[in-house]
């Protein structure tokens, strides 16, 4: 049974890319398998890895200061391009629990809230402050808070992220959008009756 989740606190990587999209976030040479397994690997890989398949060291993704980072802060526009549900999963498997940045492709923002990947959508003044921290002092550590909805830099400021309804709950309880229309089924089957009994005719047998 999956926990509860109400917090992020972490340091944070810096990813100052417009318009990154799912293209670049997981080539295609990833998507041949039908499972979740390796796509770590798999992540912005050409922005990781040289022709020759080597590490490039100044990658932000590459350098120890950034390892076990659990908090992405990224461009405008991100997770754009084509729908590919590999993107989520990459990030996660990478360790990121959430995607910090100014806006997002929608087709990209329903797949990670589905999949638990929190995305904070910030106005550009907040996203360059949080990006300065995390550019300027690694280490530091950033809180989300998602149940209150704000996010807490470094040096003290909090800033406040708008995050629906039904987005909130499935971030927290671990819920897709089957789990969220299964909560639903008594009030669904209550419906059903009621129509059913009101209008007999439209019974399917």
């Amino acid at each position: 049974m999956l926990t509860r989740l109400t917090e992020i606190d972490g340091n944070a990587t810096p990813l100052p890319i417009e318009n990154l999209d799912t293209d670049q976030i997981m080539p295609k040479q990833f998507l041949r398998i039908i499972d979740k397994a390796g796509l770590r690997e798999g992540l912005l890989y050409d922005l990781r890895f040289d022709a020759a398949g080597e590490p490039r060291p100044d990658c932000v993704l590459n350098q120890t200061a950034y390892r076990g980072a659990r908090i992405l802060i990224g461009g405008s526009n991100f997770g754009c391009g084509s729908s590919r549900e590999h993107a989520v999963w990459g990030l996660q498997q990478f360790g990121f629990e959430a995607v910090i940045a100014p806006s997002f492709a929608e087709i990209f923002y329903s797949n990670a809230m589905n999949n638990r990947l929190l995305l904070v959508q910030l106005d550009r003044e907040a996203v360059d402050v949080l990006m300065q921290d995390a550019v300027t002092h690694p280490a530091a550590r950033m809180h989300i808070d998602i149940e209150q909805q704000t996010v807490t830099a470094a040096s003290g400021r909090v800033f406040t992220f708008p995050l629906g309804a039904r987005h909130k709950q499935m971030v927290i309880e671990g819920m897709d959008i089957i789990d969220l229309t299964l909560a639903s089924l008594p009030a669904i089957e209550a419906f059903e009756r009621t129509h059913f009994k009101r209008h007999p005719w439209a019974a399917v047998l």
